[in-house]
């Protein structure tokens, strides 16, 4: 056998090192002791040895004398924020470093100062302030002070610094990032008293190698420490850091050099030159997506006024990057913090708006304000997206395709419906990072079955600092690799603005140089859009198809007090939402069927709901001072839109007189010679039972007449309104007693009051309620032993006050008992009981009724006992609560949420259950059981709890921090019990939850009754929904096409009606939208919330003849549908359907097949020849708005 000797050569540099390998070692070697090592990068920045380390190099020139700064002051009166115009007129005077104020400024830059390649101005004065150009366009904004916010840096640009001289203007904020704690702690409230002192008016030539080689330092000690385990990189970035602190010698400058040289070890040879560029090598798949945000709260420890500067500080500084770092892209929400940008400093909108064209700037979120996302009703929800996105859509040309809530507490399950219908198709979140949740990737699928691609990044912030930990935490704690390995850096200081800072960019530039060099980094990219990241996630999760999904709520286990905190904005906001329901439904018809000459007020209804829309941003835990904002909008909302109800009926009703008790008009002295009607503005037929003023009516006549009761003082009279003989909607008269009224009484037995009458009965024993008995088939409601009634507790959250009602306030209940108790009134029709309470500094006075009518006109429905409580209230760390004990079990109950109802549990079988002990609800809380139910129906309340058979709402909370007066003084506010027969699918507490919360609009007609009166009986209703009971006609109002974006004025042409359905109880249906033959309908399209006419999802609806109407879902009827059918085409994807040409002499009929919770828009086009209401524009000559939220309007509609 032959052998084969194969000899193996080393390679060279084997073999030469090899051979310098020494025979004798007499040194002690190379060991290091590593954790000694990570100690000594301490000292490299600051601290005791700043004369020697890295610190002494910054900066090689620093002046402050007033040869070369000169300042000038004016500081403006009180809380006053003047416009910068303003501001340049007053006198201004001398000022120095130390002095507390905002200042005007002139440098003067030493000649040789043009060789340096930076020339800056230090300002700090230790709060936020903002550099103005001297025509007054922002340049950049200034965060004093020594956290890890501080910017203070100026840039003087270099043609000023070839004059020798730079003028420019400071306004500085006397407050903090987060306002002005008085104590230091964050959620304290604000010290009106506070001082700021300028420590820095420098200017200074900073030595930017040096400041390169700290921020190479800086990176390589992240590197050293944020690594786990004992990692390659690590060591070789600890090692490497090491080698620095030996290289660096402060007297000698071209250490700086040799030291940013051996950071090349670990960043790559030359990478610093590449800059930008530096994104383009290595790895081409990123798993990490930086985006820069600045997250800026519309208001939270400061009032709006301070936000609308906030915007313009973080934003101008933004652009300022842009110009620097190219791969920067910055992104940020709220329609209304751009109007303000747009309104108070249009130089600095221009600007934005340059580098939203050029796509380094993205507008995110489609919606008017970072809203709340459990309190706005579901109208509310769509007109954030409505709003929001025909403001970016006028002002940008595009419109958003990512929604952005990153700290609203909890999300609710209609908005994957509400976003997706809003032309939205991701979304991005956060704040459930504070919970245990199971996804990073998901799809979340609401209510309705509506699926959106979500997003809610493993970083676990919004405001994270670029960090080396940030880029690890991004994968590492990623939920579902499994089916996604990508993440959304979301970085930029924010809560209270500021946004990205140059050193993050900088260290993000070097981390991604790292890992060129190192697969053991996740790859971070920059330059793309937050769009771009989410194309990216729909196209590497096969549309979502290998992702995992959730379904329903997103429900925060933090938070749960703010859905109590500050009574009187819950009021506010349910209050408003309903007024401006009812306006826009009434001057809908006024503008379709009133007298000639009315004008649909679309500027001022805008007006509005823009002020509601701000106002839901707020959930509860804003200082004072944001409050009393609030309320004076909310006051402005009530007067602008009861002023434009009463247009809109005079309108309808010439000559009508409002009795609402929201009328700000005196009463005539004689209302006998005519007659009372009530407006009806909800889809369903009811009875009412209303209680009016008296005044001077003669007995017999007119009012006094009709009233089937007078109060016991005589100067009320109490009506019974009844549309039971028609559809209901729309007028609605008074009549008599009938032989299906259930009479209501109110009597003594001993020391027991009772209310009742002919199928519910409530008895008071001891102040508690222990009884509450359906009549008709004898059921006792309340086990045995147990009552109901107020209650408190000890709210007493373990940190986050108004924010949180912790689990362990349960522990203390302190039952209230009712005193005082009295008769009120005795029936017929109304019968209530006066009862009071008081304990501590509070006292409570509540009338409990009991009408003589069901709550609704369904079949077997009960009456409902109203409680309206006025309570003087000055408890501290204590919540009042309404509950009562149930004979009733089930393992739910059930909750309404916008445009539907979810269930939670009653029990503590898992975590998650016992999470769930304070929740959001909005009109209704229920209890069923199979046969029977009870509910709880509120008119400004939104916090639930069900323990058990307990059904509880929480009324007042007493928090001090951060407003120290939260809820301290009067409220008026009203709930009902409503016992039910069936359980809640078979109920009636939907419908009964609108009543409560929507009155009528109750009016005296004169004796004379205009053609226009006659023609809105109810036996004429334009716009009804037959054949699905569960389906409610939610919103009418006209179509925003019609109107101008930028003046509201109409535009004239076509006029269209847009009408908002939603199925209610979470099942099919078939119904069939029934359109009077007066409204004169050409075209009826089916739309996303924007009211497209063509696009995804937009179909034209086609009529069937309404003797044939239930035959088929497709419109293959006869009549006025089939001619129809011979004029049109269809535009959508949803078949051959043909529009209606309203040529019949019938009315129009539509079927819209419906699924559980789904929302509906219909478009209708209508002819304008068949509407009286022939005015066609709004008055040019509008006054501005007296808010200060807003800018003069007429000045800014001619810019």
């Amino acid at each position: 056998m032959a052998h084969h000797h194969h000899h193996h050569h080393p390679p060279p540099e084997t073999v030469q090192t090899a051979a310098s390998y020494a025979e004798l070692n007499l040194k002690p070697g190379a060991k290091w002791v590593k954790s000694l090592t990570q100690g000594r990068l301490d000292q490299f920045v600051g601290g005791h040895y700043s004369s020697v380390n890295l610190s002494s190099a910054l900066f090689t020139h620093r002046l402050d004398d007033e040869k070369h700064v000169k300042l000038q002051v004016w500081s403006a009166p009180g809380l006053t924020k003047p416009s910068f115009d303003e501001a340049m007129k007053q006198k201004f005077k001398p000022a120095k470093k130390g002095d507390r104020f905002g200042p005007s400024l002139t440098v003067h830059i030493p000649s040789d100062w043009t060789k340096y390649e930076r020339v800056q101005f230090e300002f700090d004065p230790g709060c936020e302030a903002m550099i103005f150009s001297t025509d007054g366009t922002p340049l950049q904004g200034i965060t004093g002070g020594y956290g890890g916010d501080r910017r203070v840096e100026y840039i003087i640009p270099l043609s000023d610094r070839k004059k020798g001289t730079h003028e420019f203007v400071i306004e500085s904020s006397c407050n903090g990032m987060f306002g002005v704690p008085w104590n230091g702690d964050t959620i304290e409230p604000p010290d009106m008293n506070r001082y700021y002192t300028l420590d820095s008016a420098d200017l200074v030539v900073p030595n930017q190698e040096a400041w390169h080689l700290l921020w190479d330092f800086q990176t390589l000690k992240e590197l050293s420490q944020s690594l786990p385990g004992n990692s390659i990189i690590q060591n070789k970035a600890l090692k490497v850091a090491n080698e620095i602190l030996n290289i660096f010698d402060s007297g000698d400058l071209k250490s700086v050099g040799k030291a940013r040289k051996a950071a090349e070890q670990v960043f790559g040879e030359g990478w610093a030159e590449k800059g930008a560029k530096v994104y383009d090598e290595g790895e081409k798949t990123a798993q990490v997506w930086g985006i820069g945000h600045c997250h800026i709260d519309t208001a939270w420890l400061w009032p709006y006024s301070s936000t609308q500067q906030k915007v313009a500080r973080s934003w101008s500084t933004q652009v300022d990057l842009m110009e620097r770092y190219p791969e920067h892209r910055f992104t940020c929400s709220s329609a209304q913090q751009f109007k303000w940008l747009e309104q108070l400093y249009p130089k600095l909108f221009d600007k934005v708006k340059e580098k939203i064209v050029s796509g380094q700037f993205q507008p995110v979120g489609g919606a008017w304000v970072e809203h709340d996302g459990n309190m706005p009703s579901g109208e509310a929800f769509a007109r954030q997206m409505i709003f929001g996105q025909r403001y970016f859509e006028s002002r940008f040309g595009k419109r958003c395709e990512t929604a952005w809530l990153p700290d609203s507490f909890g999300l609710n399950g209609a908005l994957p419906q509400i976003i997706r219908s809003a032309g939205m198709k991701h979304f991005f979140t956060q704040k459930l990072s504070c919970n245990v949740f199971p996804h990073s990737t998901f799809n979340w699928v609401g209510i309705d079955g509506t699926q959106i691609l979500c997003h809610m990044t493993p970083v676990d912030t919004y405001t994270a600092q670029a960090t080396v930990g940030d880029i690890q935490k991004g994968i590492h704690n990623h939920k579902n690799l499994e089916s996604s390995q990508t993440s959304l850096l979301v970085f930029g200081n924010g809560d209270g603005g500021g946004g990205p800072l140059s050193k993050m960019l900088e260290n993000l530039r070097r981390i991604r140089a790292a890992t060129n060099e190192s697969r053991e980094l996740p790859v971070v990219n920059m330059g793309y859009s937050v769009d771009d990241f989410f194309d990216h996630l729909d196209e590497s999760s096969k549309a979502g198809k290998v992702l995992p999904n959730w379904h329903g709520e997103l429900y925060l286990e933090f938070h749960r007090g703010t859905y109590t905190s500050h009574g009187s904005i819950k009021k506010g906001n349910r209050k408003s939402e309903i007024l401006l329901r009812d306006v826009e439904h009434v001057a809908t018809l006024a503008s379709l069927f009133g007298k000639e000459g009315y004008v649909y007020p679309k500027s001022k209804i805008d007006d509005a709901w823009e002020k509601v829309l701000l106002n839901q941003f707020l959930p509860g835990s804003a200082i004072g001072m944001v409050y009393d904002d609030a309320e004076k909008l909310y006051a402005e909302v009530s007067k602008a839109g009861h002023q434009i109800l009463e247009e809109a009926f005079q309108a309808l009703f010439p000559s009508s007189i409002s009795l609402s008790s929201s009328s700000s008009s005196p009463l005539p002295k004689n209302l006998d010679k005519g007659s009372i009607i009530g407006y009806n503005t909800l889809p369903f037929a009811r009875r009412a039972v209303v209680g009016l003023p008296l005044g001077t009516a003669v007995k017999g006549n007119g009012m006094r007449g009709e009233a089937v009761q007078i109060s016991k003082d005589g100067n009320v009279g109490y009506y019974l309104m009844d549309s039971s003989a028609s559809d209901g909607v729309g007028v609605v008269t008074p009549r008599g007693l009938f032989a299906d009224t259930k009479s209501a009484s109110a009597w003594t037995e001993g020391d027991k009051f009772v209310l009742g009458n002919s199928n519910v009965q409530l008895t008071i024993e001891e102040g508690r309620i222990t009884s509450l008995i359906d009549v008709v088939l004898g059921r006792e409601l309340i086990p045995d032993g147990e009552s109901g009634g107020l209650i408190w507790y000890n709210d007493r959250p373990n940190y986050w006050d108004a924010w949180d009602i912790e689990i362990h306030h349960l522990e203390t209940p302190h039952p209230i008992a009712f005193s005082n108790i009295s008769i009120a009134e005795n029936g017929p029709v109304r019968a209530s009981l006066i009862a009071e309470a008081s304990y501590g500094g509070t006292t409570i006075s509540i009338t409990i009724s009991l009408d003589a009518i069901t709550a609704t006109l369904k079949e077997n429905s009960r009456s409902f006992f109203t409680f309206d409580a006025k309570v003087d209230w000055h408890q501290r760390h204590e919540c009042l609560k309404f509950e009562i004990p149930l004979n009733i079990h089930n393992d739910n109950a059930t909750y309404e949420v916008p445009w539907g109802h979810v269930s939670r549990p009653t029990h503590k079988n898992t975590t998650l259950d016992m999470a769930k002990f304070e929740v959001c609800g909005h009109k209704y809380a229920d209890l069923s059981e199979y046969g029977y139910g009870v509910a709880l129906l509120s008119e400004s309340k939104y916090g639930f709890a069900c323990h058990g058979n307990v059904l509880s709402m929480s009324l007042l909370r007493g928090a001090t921090a951060p407003d120290a007066e939260q809820d301290q003084g009067k409220h008026e506010f009203a709930w009902a019990v409503m016992p039910h027969v069936g359980s809640f699918l078979e109920s009636d507490v939907p419908i009964a939850a609108h009543f409560f919360n929507s009155p009528l609009h109750v009016r005296f007609i004169p004796a004379t009754t205009s053609p226009i009166t006659q023609s809105m009986n109810a036996k004429n209703v334009p716009f009804k929904v037959e054949g699905a009971p569960n389906v409610i006609l939610e919103t009418i109002k006209r179509g925003d096409d019609d109107f101008d974006t930028y003046s509201s004025q109409e535009k004239g042409g076509e006029k269209s009606v847009v009408l908002r359905l939603y199925e209610a109880y979470g099942g099919h249906a078939s119904a069939r939208l029934r359109v009077s033959s007066r409204v004169g309908v050409k075209k009826a399209f089916v739309t996303g919330l924007l009211e497209d006419e063509e696009g995804e999802g937009v179909r034209l609806l086609s009529a069937v003849d309404s003797s044939s109407a239930g035959r088929s879902s497709t419109g293959q009827g006869s009549g006025a549908g089939a001619e129809g059918r011979r004029e049109g085409r269809t535009r959508g994807t949803d078949g051959d359907s043909v529009d209606y040409d309203g040529s019949g002499s019938g009315d129009a009929v539509f079927e819209i097949p419906f699924r559980g919770f789904q929302v509906v828009t219909v478009k209708l086009i209508v002819d304008t020849s068949t509407s009286s209401g022939s005015g066609t524009t709004e008055s040019s000559d509008r006054s501005s708005r007296d808010s200060w939220v807003t800018v003069d309007v007429r000045k800014f509609l001619s810019t």
